[in-house]
């Protein structure tokens, strides 16, 4: 493979900018200036007395003995922390009383207070006065406006009593344009981190992410995946539609396996391929002869009631709706589709068009494009057939012409020479046909770039399911072929023939739908 392809180069140079994306991110954590935080936590919560409601035994000695009311004493140190990025004044503290803060210890009783800080900040000592609030009161105590720098912390150790250890203790107050917080638990001696456990978790997970995403697409190699060559016979059913590539795909995966394998293709519409599938199915279920070698093709999901049949999803199809040329009318509005399918228009001056009688050209019932077109756009079936030739009507009480035909072909070669005729196909044999064309539904084309990419809401389309009867074995031709055409080189030959392969990033999206 080439390693110095464009691709694999906005893969490095993606992989580059999420590294320094994620420094960056470290760097703003540390370095610029954010809200203001006043962080606690509490360090230490032990028990002076005998702690009888924990069932912890206690002993004590001289003082903690001596002293009246410690046998449910509590000792409690309290961590007061600037752990935010900007330093914090007396004036920031937002409460109306002289004291900034309030710790609450929840069911206890403060009996005394020690404050203690690190060496270097002994000028915090000079603001805990009873000038100044400091003071205890029941289960609270009162901390006065304290400025900290960043960084800086003291701490309370706090004489308790009655409750039990582990009771709740809250620090209440407020900072402007900040907050206060609880921090987790640490030891005495252990500094705040110094950005948060968040920001470290998406850095870390966004450095990993692009890493992986540039490593998987510099290491993949663009050469299809084996495909595992089989050899036996198998039969391909179902959708005329999408029969000229089966046909294309049957053919190349022949050539490419060396001519062992047989597949052949004989597709007369999805429903009836449905049925022959499940008929094939039913019958090797008899002579217990496993998943019969039939694939059959259908436009659209298969009808309930057919649990054995198992799924694979393709491709999307893209269908159009005809007219012949000299109707002169380039888009219709959904609701004039179901108008000219009820049997409401008779002449297509009534939509705007030339004046010719309304001929529909239909498919007969086994047709999946038929069955798309009815689900899709019709929201309900056809009216009845009134004419065997599509030229003359049968049916005198019919308020408009229409006939059933066997194959796309025969639709669009009809349409091409019957004036005021409209019909159905798929798109890439109705591009290419001559003296009809298509027509936009609701001002969107029938396109399968703008459906691929996302900008057109064209409602004629549907996803191409390959059914097998259970699961094939994985050695079988029909195994094989399904890979092949799914994810192998039949990628290729979906697309020239106007599909989106469901397994492409963009057909990925829409095959889910």
């Amino acid at each position: 493979m080439e390693w110095l392809s464009a691709e694999n180069l906005v893969a490095v140079a993606t992989a580059l900018l999420g590294i320094i994306a994620s420094g960056v991110m470290v760097w703003y954590e540390r370095r610029v200036p954010r809200r203001k935080r006043v962080g606690y936590r509490v360090q230490m919560d032990n028990p002076i007395g005998d702690d009888v409601r924990s069932g912890r035994a206690n002993r004590r000695l001289g003082l903690f003995d001596e002293a009246p009311g410690m046998s449910d004493a509590t000792l409690v140190l309290l961590r007061i922390e600037n752990d935010g990025s900007q330093g914090i004044d007396r004036d920031d503290y937002t409460g109306p009383e002289t004291h900034g803060l309030t710790a609450v210890f929840a069911g206890r009783t403060v009996r005394g207070v020690s404050v203690t800080q690190p060496s270097d900040t002994d000028h915090l000592m000079d603001h805990f006065t009873a000038g100044r609030g400091f003071a205890y009161d029941g289960n609270t105590l009162r901390i006065p406006r304290v400025p900290l720098n960043r960084g800086d912390h003291f701490k309370l150790l706090v004489l308790l009593s009655g409750g039990d250890v582990g009771d709740e203790i809250r620090l209440v107050g407020g900072l402007r344009d900040g907050e206060v917080h609880p921090n987790r638990s640490a030891t005495p001696d252990e500094k705040p981190p110094l950005f948060s456990r968040a920001a470290r978790l998406i850095t870390i997970a966004l450095t990993a992410s692009v890493v992986t995403l540039a490593a998987i697409v510099v290491a993949q190699d663009d050469t299809p995946p084996p495909i595992g060559c089989a050899s036996g016979t198998l039969t391909l059913t179902g959708s005329t539609a999408f029969a000229p590539v089966l046909r294309e795909v049957a053919e190349k995966y022949e050539r490419d396996c060396g001519g062992d394998p047989v597949i052949d293709v004989d597709a007369h519409g999805s429903t009836a391929g449905i049925r022959e599938l499940t008929a094939a199915g039913d019958r090797a279920r008899r002579d217990s002869a496993g998943s019969p070698p039939v694939v059959a093709l259908s436009d659209g999901p298969k009808p309930a009631g057919l649990p054995d049949l198992r799924e694979n999803r393709v491709a999307v199809s893209v269908f159009a709706l005809v007219v012949n040329d000299d109707v002169k009318l380039t888009n219709l509005s959904t609701e004039d589709v179901r108008r000219l399918y009820r049997g409401e228009i008779r002449n297509w001056r009534q939509l705007g068009g030339s004046d010719l009688p309304v001929r529909l050209v239909s498919r007969d019932a086994n047709s999946g494009t038929r069955q798309v077109f009815q689900r899709r756009v019709l929201g309900r079936g056809e009216i009845a057939n009134s004419s065997v030739d599509c030229v003359h009507k049968d049916d005198p009480t019919a308020t408009v012409l229409r006939c059933e035909l066997d194959s796309t072909e025969q639709v669009l070669a009809t349409v091409a020479g019957l004036p005021g005729a409209v019909g159905y196909s798929e798109l890439n044999l109705a591009a290419r046909a001559k003296g009809l064309h298509a027509l936009r539904l609701d001002g969107d084309p029938p396109s399968v770039d703008a459906i691929e990419h996302g900008t057109s809401a064209y409602p004629y389309r549907e996803i191409e399911y390959a059914y097998t009867y259970g699961r094939p074995p994985a050695d079988s031709l029909a195994s094989s072929f399904l890979t092949y055409l799914a994810r192998g080189n039949g990628q290729d030959v979906i697309r020239t023939h106007g599909h989106v392969p469901c397994w492409t990033p963009e057909g990925l999206t829409l095959c889910a739908s």
